[in-house]
């Protein structure tokens, strides 16, 4: 039983009036470790096509949801242009979050791999400060790179979902996904739901 912490007042009086300190109950502390969501969004040029970026924030927006529901950290990467871009890192879901999804938009190169390597620094700092917290990647892209070299090891479960569309499709999202030893989902699986 709990010596400390805050007093189960109602726990307590129901044994009587407490008389001395080991007449006391204490609420036990549960305290799960927190989690955290490392979202990756591909928002290359090529994720125009067939509305697949549109479609991906939509479900971006329910996981924004999901994770303020829950109490989850984000942290939440950019991959588009000539370098990746932090958009949070590690804060509670938030509503601003919305904003910025609403002004997410596709273009330039896709720095894809750049984010990948930041996103492995990142996470190796992140569980020398917080060992016990429970991560996840999920990754949004559409797999449209010429070539990768190994891949870093991102030290945690993680999904990608492939946005690539269209009657010709590369398919370089699932080997990606092989790759990085994390699961595979399509876009139109997801949205079918």
């Amino acid at each position: 039983m709990a010596r400390e912490g805050s007093v189960n007042w109602p726990g307590t009086l129901l044994n009587g009036r407490p008389r001395q300190h080991d007449d006391l109950q204490f609420h036990t502390r549960t305290r799960s470790p927190h989690e955290l969501w490392l979202v990756i969004v591909d928002a290359s040029a090529s994720t125009r096509r067939h509305q697949a970026l549109t479609d991906a924030k939509g479900l971006l927006a329910q996981l924004f949801d999901d994770a303020y529901r829950q109490r989850a950290r984000l942290a939440l990467l950019t991959a588009s242009g000539t370098t990746p871009t932090w958009q949070v890192q590690g804060l509670k879901a938030s509503s601003g979050l919305r904003t910025w999804l609403d002004q997410l938009g596709a273009g330039g190169g896709t720095p894809l791999l750049a984010a990948l390597a930041e996103a492995g620094r990142w996470l190796a700092a992140r569980q020398k400060h917080w060992p016990a917290e429970q991560r996840r990647l999920l990754l949004v892209t559409d797999g449209r790179l010429q070539e990768w070299p190994m891949l870093p090891a991102l030290d945690c479960p993680g999904l990608l979902i492939d946005i690539e569309r269209g009657p010709i499709r590369l398919g370089r999202a699932r080997v990606m996904a092989a790759d990085l030893k994390i699961d595979y989902r399509h876009i139109d699986e997801l949205i079918a739901r």
